[in-house]
């Protein structure tokens, strides 16, 4: 459990909230881009060029500061048809802004909260000049192992813009402050004079909110509309033939039965349940009955609550007919010939029981919903899932899931779909119910309990996961920056409810966000700007709070100076986010074409405009020497790859995921790590919680770095494979699998057996490791040639040619064919 410091401030008071729904920010809509790049370039007709401004007159602390002189590494030229081998031995880094020492020190952790260009242009024409996107990204809710918690009568705020004061606000001296995102200068309350962490008073620049990028507010009762709402969680469950066929319905019920005590709540946490194949059955779980009461409504075309005072129930007070339930549901169903599936109807039955009170709502669906309101037909035609240059049916069938979505989250409901099928079931339609509620998919295709145990292993670790995490209720964000910038597109699982205040029902810790920006007036007085992210919630505990990141970056006058400062897989992430609205906007080529001129226009931009003496071959700054890799990933990736029989329902999760998961497991999805370990040392090991953790250095994703007579780990995020080659060391596969040879090597192993020997603890360290860095839980397999799952490890060889996709070397003579045009 991650710990708080808890800093006491006299009378306990609340965070970011109600009063927190003036719009500050301007300029919000979507801003329409050519067609050519992801972004506007040069001479788009959103963006007229302004005229470039004079040097910036630094301060001295910040002059002397030229990035040229600091980073010379990251504006290194790398000619990449030569340097092939560009992957670092260890995690990628994001650049460090180049702040002085002091404010470098206490800014925003780049896990939290970063930025595609940690050094932001003067203006918006020398940002087209550059050609790189300009954008956020944000994990707000992280899970953190210290967060600094304030309980204070006075949350000290801008008086005109509403920012919560933070480390990079300027004191005029001790009784005024200036805002470091609108430049009005406010007064310091007197409660802000005193320092209860060091009992002095006269120092307000000392106080936690000053010291700290990210703290948490507790609120007080102005940032509340209505009281705290409980923690209230309501199980929608497909019990269809189909659906029971999967045994998934055994896990749910065991997975709440073991894990009823972790929910996150209070003494006053609710709990309901609704199952439905063609009718809706509704379950009294009311305090005083022998046994739970089931109600069955069949009239699906006007859905009603049978009894709405029992149907949801204080957990506490009712916990043994919910455990009875729980027991006796999977059997309920188990000879049930019912095949039709009325999913529109449950999820209505479920926005009535929820909207008087908000909370989460946990959907399991296993097919195609076929009755009621929202019923689908397929769409995949399977003969075009490899031939076909543009993907139809990215967009939803219905605006029905939209529009209810929209329904949920203005009464604080969001909904989490878990879709467990290995049928199609039109993701594309049945996202939208957790996209605009901002809830989350979880995706399990060719789910059953006999014939995919590794899938049922998958699902129970996801589900434990789900239950217990943490949560918070009824929020709200805000995403501020400094005077000059403006935000225009938002990505992520949310409703935008004004220009710049996302509505989030639910809010979890492993949601990612990321937002577009602009540059509308020159920066050309500043020597920073900042960005603040606000998110207003109420815990699971009932109480209102408000967690604040903070990021200030410098502003720079040179082309050069904003190449040094590129965060290359901040800016892939961005662009992945972007394409994947491409996709369904216009087409599957005209995103996969602005992803290829995207890598094109920018190392164009270098060579033209910060290069000084013009050399043969394709030129990158360091900092951008991935860049081109990353792209042709991406290209390869399920959501954008063509030629490659790719499902549907596959493509359309792989964009929820990029649209929706923080950096650190997006690129693992975009770009898997590759490690030999068949020969793992402690040399250079990791001690974390007194284990010992191999490190192994990162291989190039290419089949030319495989070799026989080795073992070869891939980690691609949600899967990791184990490859055996067939002359692999005896010694692996007797210390590790417990195998006598490599035919002995069962075609679908998913584990590791636990060894007493010196490698077996090794691997296992590391494969454990690996998978603690991630919220979801990553299958293993164990691959041999003869595996069936040997082709997906193979698609994963990004820098090798397919049939339908260029190598790493063809893609860059592409590009350089380009630049050089």
């Amino acid at each position: 459990m991650p710990t708080e410091s808890l800093i006491g401030y006299g009378a306990p008071v609340c965070v970011d909230s109600g009063s927190d729904q003036d719009g500050y920010l301007q300029g919000c809509t979507q801003v329409k881009c050519c067609p050519r790049s992801l972004y506007s370039p040069v001479n788009c007709p959103n963006f007229p060029p302004q005229p470039s401004a004079g040097p910036a007159q630094l301060s001295p602390s910040l002059s002397g500061l030229s990035l040229q002189s600091q980073t010379p590494e990251a504006l290194r030229v790398v000619n990449l048809l030569q340097e092939r081998n560009l992957l670092p031995l260890g995690p990628v880094t994001p650049p460090t802004p180049c702040l002085p020492q002091d404010l470098q020190k206490i800014n925003c952790h780049p896990e939290v909260f970063r930025s595609t260009l940690t050094s932001i242009p003067q203006t918006q024409s020398l940002l087209n000049k550059a050609k790189l996107p300009l954008g956020l990204l944000l994990h707000p809710f992280k899970d953190l192992s210290q967060l600094p918690v304030v309980t204070s009568s006075t949350i000290v705020r801008c008086r005109s813009c509403r920012t919560y004061i933070n480390p990079f606000v300027t004191f005029l001296d001790q009784r005024r402050w200036k805002c470091n995102l609108c430049y009005r200068v406010n007064d310091v309350p007197e409660e802000f004079m005193y320092n209860p962490v060091s009992r002095s008073y006269g120092e307000p620049h000392k106080r936690p909110e000053v010291q700290n990028a990210t703290l948490e507010f507790i609120a007080p009762s102005e940032y509340m509309l209505r009281p705290p709402q409980p923690a209230v969680y309501l199980i929608v469950l497909d019990v269809s033939h189909n659906a029971v066929e999967t045994g998934y319905l055994d896990v749910v019920c065991q997975s709440l039965l073991e894990n009823i005590n972790a929910l996150p709540g209070d003494s006053r946490t609710k709990i309901g349940f609704i199952t439905f194949d063609s009718t809706i059955h509704f379950y009294n779980l009311q305090e005083g009955l022998s046994q739970p009461q089931m109600l069955i409504v069949s009239d699906i075309e006007d859905i009603f609550l049978p009894t709405p005072d029992s149907l949801l129930v204080n957990l506490n007070e009712c916990k043994e007919l919910v455990q009875d339930l729980l027991r006796s549901l999977p059997q309920m169903f188990g000879k049930t010939m019912e095949t039709q599936c009325a999913l529109g109807p449950a999820l209505q039955a479920a926005f009535k029981l929820l909207s008087a009170t908000g909370g989460r709502v946990s959907v399991f669906q296993t097919q195609l919903p076929s009755l009621g309101v929202g019923a689908l037909k397929s769409r995949e035609d399977p003969n075009q899932r490899a031939s076909a240059k543009d993907i139809q049916h990215l967009s939803p069938a219905t605006d029905f899931y939209k529009k209810l979505a929209l329904d949920c989250s203005g009464q604080q409901v969001a909904v989490d779909l878990f879709l467990l099928s290995s049928q199609y079931c039109d993701l594309a339609s049945l996202g939208c119910i957790s996209r605009y509620s901002a809830g989350s998919v979880y995706y399990y295709p060719s789910y059953h309990q006999q014939h995919n145990p590794a899938g049922v292993e998958c699902f129970q670790k996801d589900l434990k996961r789900y239950l217990t995490r943490k949560i918070g209720f009824e929020a709200v964000m805000r995403i501020r920056c400094s005077k000059g910038l403006s935000i225009h597109t938002f990505h992520g699982n949310f409703f935008v409810r004004s220009t710049d205040l996302l509505s989030l029902p639910n809010v979890n810790p492993d949601a990612g966000f990321a937002v577009q920006m602009s540059i509308e007036e020159n920066l050309v007085d500043m020597q920073s700007v900042s960005f603040q992210a606000a998110l207003l919630y109420t815990s699971s505990k009932g109480e209102r709070r408000i967690r604040v990141h903070t990021m200030c970056l410098p502003v720079v006058n040179s082309l050069s100076d904003i190449f040094a400062g590129a965060d290359v897989q901040a800016i892939t992430c961005l662009l992945a986010s972007m394409a994947v609205d491409r996709s369904v906007t216009a087409s599957l080529s005209d995103a996969r074409d602005a992803m290829t001129n995207a890598s094109i226009d920018s190392l164009t931009s270098f060579r033209t405009s910060v290069l000084t003496i013009q050399q043969p071959g394709l030129l990158a700054p360091a900092c951008l020497r991935l860049f081109p890799l990353y792209i042709l990933a991406l290209l390869k990736q399920k959501a954008f790859r063509t030629g490659t029989s790719t499902r549907l329902d596959d493509r359309v999760y792989a964009m929820c995921q990029l649209k929706y998961q923080p950096l650190a497991y997006v690129m693992l999805m975009i770009h898997p790590a590759l490690y030999r370990v068949d020969d793992l040392t402690d040399e250079g090991a990791l001690n974390v919680s007194e284990r010992t953790i191999p490190q192994p250095r990162v291989q190039q994703l290419s089949v030319e770095k495989l070799s026989r007579d080795g073992a070869f780990l891939m980690d691609a995020g949600s899967v990791i494979y184990l490859w055996i080659g067939r002359n692999c060391n005896p010694n692996f596969l007797t210390q590790v699998l417990g195998l006598p040879n490599y035919a002995a090597v069962p075609l679908n192993m998913n584990m590791l057996p636990e060894l007493d020997t010196a490698e077996s603890q090794r691997t296992r360290a590391f494969v454990g490791w690996l998978r603690e860095q991630r919220p979801f839980f990553p299958i293993l397999h164990v691959i041999r040639d003869e595996s069936p799952l040997k082709a997906s490890f193979l698609q994963n060889m990004i820098e090798d040619r397919t049939e339908s996709a260029l190598s790493y070397y063809e893609f860059l003579l592409h590009i350089q064919q380009q630049v050089s045009k």
